[in-house]
């Protein structure tokens, strides 16, 4: 059925409808009778709606994290990914910066930014960093941390200012005490003043005099506004406290394809995401920019808890776009997954619970729903899938038995002969409105000892080639109609996410409805 003939049928209904009023007026007119309707409803019986239907599916794509929901507002903090360069910084005064891989910060923050100062310097330099096109700035208050290496002892100034207006919105000042021994962590909160647009950047000064034709590093610089429930490591509070009003009920994370990798190396790494920043090396994204993995997976279920959503964790399966693993070569990464089941669930003297509650957790998180892979019915997952999934279920099942376990595909060809009972089917599409519109009875007849996730869905306006990036009524109409399917078979439609959740305006790879 075409969106066409539902707005046809719709008007022609309409017209029938005002036709029987006028016809019941008439004819009540003539008896001098009031007209009566007898409404009986049944109490038993139907669809219940589940719980958990409506919910939300989140991967790093078009910097909805990093330079998202997630709090850290500067770009390529950490000189992440394979080749950053000096992506959102600028020097301020008479000194030349530099991306430098001589001074890593840490393990795994493997490089610094160098600001090497002119010799007859006199005034106050740095850099400035221009966030994500651009740093927001509210009425609010800061939080600042950064790392220093090299002689100097005196004043550095943090501030806010607009880009082009050169408006100082916030300025604060603290004392560093810093050598070339090691790298110095300093910590500060500061008040600014609202900005009247996204025009502005972040600057670390300091005095030029003190170090004439030397040099100063820099590492890891984070600035953060308020966090939603004061996380520190956070999300967003203003973007977070709108997506709370929704009442998700459930989040499917880390993705999607940024779970998958482009390279087995490059996929998501759930041991590379704990613990402090500084010790997570970020990686190249399925996305065509570098993840930072700020966002990590503790971050991901204090998100769950604060919004009172349950847990829907996707573990990497094998398949990443650079190639798949099987049998005995995938079984270190099936031991991979037992470790991060036990960082979650298991107690607090266990190995990896141990290291759970180092940051921060002590008691397990309450993790129900394991996804094993993504989408293996595309992208050449298919064939191996069904002993991927088997070898990573009977792992799972042996350990955890009260685990729910979703496989990434409903498609036959690609899942064992025989399923093992109790698990859910995930299927993801995004259609044209009509197509979309089509689904409305999809599911009348699956089969209902086969529970589905719908965990991506959504309506694309394709009329342009890479899609059209603003709300689209006939795509949100569709969507409607579509959801009414899914609510007519709540039975068998446990759980469905709408995607993508979020999008950075300035970085959009895909089509929004």
């Amino acid at each position: 059925m075409k969106l066409s003939q539902i707005w046809n049928g719709a008007v022609a209904l309409f017209m029938l409808q005002l036709l029987q009023t006028a016809l019941s007026a008439s004819d009540a007119s003539d008896s001098q009778s009031p007209a009566s309707v007898v409404l009986n409803v049944q109490k038993d019986g139907g669809n219940d709606t589940s719980p958990l239907l409506y919910g939300i599916m989140f991967e790093e794509m078009d910097h909805s994290g990093d330079g998202g929901i997630h709090g850290q507002l500067l770009q390529n903090n950490g000189f992440q990914g394979s080749n950053p360069g000096l992506t959102a910084y600028w020097a301020i005064g008479d000194v030349d910066i530099l991306q430098d891989e001589a001074s890593p910060l840490s393990s795994a923050i493997r490089s610094s930014l160098q600001v090497q100062v002119a010799p007859e310097e006199t005034e106050l330099v740095g850099f400035a960093n221009g966030g994500y096109q651009g740093v927001p700035v509210m009425n609010a208050t800061y939080r600042c941390e950064f790392w220093m290496k090299g002689e100097y002892s005196g004043r550095v100034t943090l501030q806010l200012v607009g880009t082009s207006s050169g408006t100082v919105f916030a300025s604060h000042g603290i004392t560093a005490n810093s050598t070339w021994r090691r790298f110095t962590r300093y910590e500060a909160a500061f008040n600014a003043t609202a900005s009247p647009d996204g025009d502005n950047e972040f600057r670390l000064l300091f005095d030029g005099s003190k170090v004439p034709g030397m040099s100063l590093n820099f590492g890891l610089v984070q600035l953060f506004p308020p966090t939603y429930h004061d996380r520190a490591n956070g999300l967003r509070n203003d973007l977070a406290t709108v997506l709370e009003a929704i009442k998700p009920s459930f989040l499917r994370f880390p993705g999607g394809n940024n779970l998958e990798g482009l390279e087995i190396e490059s996929r998501w790494a759930w041991n590379r995401t704990i613990g402090p920043v500084v010790d997570r090396p970020g990686r190249d994204s399925d996305w065509f920019y570098p993840n930072t993995d700020a966002l990590g997976l503790d971050e991901y279920l204090w998100w769950c808890e604060d919004m009172g959503m349950e847990p829907v964790l996707a573990v990497w399966n094998g398949k990443s776009y650079g190639g798949i693993l099987v049998g005995s070569d995938l079984q270190p990464y099936v031991d991979d997954i037992m470790n991060e089941l036990e960082y979650l669930l298991g107690p607090s003297n266990s190995t990896y619970g141990r290291m759970r509650a180092a940051n921060g957790r002590e008691e397990p998180w309450p993790v129900r729903y394991i996804e094993i892979g993504n989408e293996d019915d595309y992208t050449g997952g298919c064939e191996s899938y069904p002993d991927r999934f088997t070898q990573i279920y009977d792992a799972i099942i042996r350990e955890y038995p009260h685990i729910v376990i979703i496989a990434s595909t409903i498609d036959k060809t690609c899942l064992p002969l025989t399923p093992p009972p109790g698990i859910m089917y995930d299927h993801h599409y995004y259609r044209k409105p009509d197509e979309l519109v089509d689904t409305f009875n999809e599911w009348d007849n699956w089969p209902r000892s086969e529970p589905i996730i719908v965990g991506e869905w959504g309506c694309r306006n394709t009329t342009e080639e890479r899609g059209v990036y603003w709300s689209f009524v006939q795509c949100s109409c569709s969507e409607a109609v579509h959801m009414i399917g899914m609510e007519r078979n709540a039975d068998v439609i446990k759980m469905s996410a709408y995607t993508p959740l979020l999008q950075h305006f300035g970085f959009t790879q895909w089509s929004v409805s």
